[in-house]
């Protein structure tokens, strides 16, 4: 078990990955991972720097519980989280896992507190102040994570977050429960949040509508350092923030370093796709097989001149790029194709097998491989029209039926 201090100096980071894979990739429907599986993944995670990991829920039973106590047993460079209702009895159970630092949930909108809870913005105050000093006088690391956020009253957030941090919380989860924040409105009451308590702030999103990166983004861009987030984004319902896109669109786009090696993003999705049943889409954003793959002619003409080809360079996530020939490709790709098979042709040869190219492409329903684009260059160098388009039919059957003539209608007197 770390100190707080160790803790603190793990997480101190421009942008602070927590990784809750473990945790809400079992809430997707019908995934439960294996103890082996959860501690497979956990030490993917520690190897590819992540700083935190929540490692489960020690309430959930015995089971839960040991497999949250051998995690923050493995001797992992990461912070081991366990998640909690504002409990001491929760606390306990986590104390007893030996793990660093705790994650204390508690709703914060009145439609939770009054139709889940049955009480009122005193009473939930009292009990986040009550478990987040008990978690405080173990010596963990805290954070506090206002559930619903986005449909909290503002006011009453503040003073959520102020019991929060006068308890001795490190920082505040701002969750949005059921995917329904936009990033224009998360950005502002972050910023705002940020502006009235100078708190950490955690962000947790939802996926439903598909804005879970997004809002992600536009909370650390307002002052947000915590990013919470799960391996291709599984989670229940439509899922949450993906480790692999909040990282790097942080890197890119906000200039945020989370010091995270992104090149082990496929081998955690892999451990969790394998845990799940899970496929990962070719077309999933920064790990799939598709994304450094491309067909288009100018897409490929700028990938080939180092152009704006590519959003980052396949190298940061363990990828290389190829290039697909087939009904959308360009000469400019023809060319470069022929060129790693030794074969240097014109422009006008280029052209020529190009037409081709798509001729074939859109027969097959599918794109040419590098064999077949070889093979249609022989045809093209020896003459063979293949697609058979200007052979002139001989024969009887050639000869048109003839059409009997209709006398054209006379009019009536």
């Amino acid at each position: 078990m770390k100190s707080k201090n160790e803790v603190n100096e793990i997480v101190n980071r421009p942008l602070c990955i927590c990784d809750s894979t473990l945790l809400d990739g079992e809430k997707a429907a019908g995934v439960v991972f294996s103890n082996i599986e959860k501690y497979r993944i956990a030490q993917l995670l520690d190897e590819a720097g992540v700083p935190q990991i929540v490692a489960g829920n020690p309430s959930l039973g015995a089971e839960e519980k040991m497999a949250v106590k051998h995690i923050a047993r493995m001797g992992l460079g990461a912070s081991v989280m366990s998640w909690n209702r504002a409990d001491i009895n929760d606390i306990n159970r986590s104390i007893e896992c030996d793990v660093d630092a705790v994650c204390i949930s508690m709703p914060s909108s009145d439609n939770l507190i009054q139709n889940k809870l049955g009480k009122d913005h005193a009473w939930v105050a009292d009990k986040v102040y009550e478990a987040a000093s008990y978690a405080a006088e173990h010596g963990l690391y805290i954070s506090v994570v206002a559930e619903d956020t986005p449909n909290a009253n503002l006011a009453f957030l503040i003073d959520f977050a102020k019991a929060a941090v006068d308890a001795g919380a490190d920082r505040v989860g701002y969750q949005d429960i059921i995917g329904k924040e936009d990033p224009f409105t998360c950005y502002e009451r972050i910023k705002t949040l940020r502006q009235i308590m100078p708190v950490d702030i955690e962000i947790i999103t939802r996926n439903d509508f598909g804005l879970a990166t997004a809002n992600t983004l536009a909370a650390l861009k307002a002052g947000a350092r915590f990013a919470n987030v799960t391996s291709m984004g599984i989670g229940e319902r439509a899922g949450c923030a993906p480790l692999e896109e909040v990282a790097l669109a942080a890197r890119h786009i906000l200039n945020m370093e989370a010091g995270v090696d992104g090149t082990k993003f496929r081998e955690i999705a892999d451990a969790v796709s394998l845990a799940t049943g899970r496929a990962i889409s070719p077309s999933k954003p920064v790990i799939g097989s598709n994304v450094f793959v491309q067909e288009a002619g100018i897409s490929v003409d700028g990938v080939i001149r180092d152009e704006n080809g590519e959003a980052f360079d396949p190298a940061e996530v363990g990828c290389q790029r190829s290039v697909m020939v087939g009904k959308h490709s360009g000469r400019n790709t023809i060319v470069s194709e022929m060129a790693q098979m030794g074969i240097e042709i014109d422009r006008k040869a280029a052209s020529d097998l190009l037409d081709m190219v798509r001729k074939a492409s859109t027969q097959m329903h599918r794109s040419i491989s590098q064999k077949e684009l070889f093979l249609l260059y022989e045809d093209l160098m020896n003459g063979n029209d293949i697609f058979d388009e200007n052979d002139e039919p001989s024969g009887p059957a050639a000869q048109p039926e003839p059409v009997e003539e209709i006398p054209a209608e006379q009019p009536q007197n």
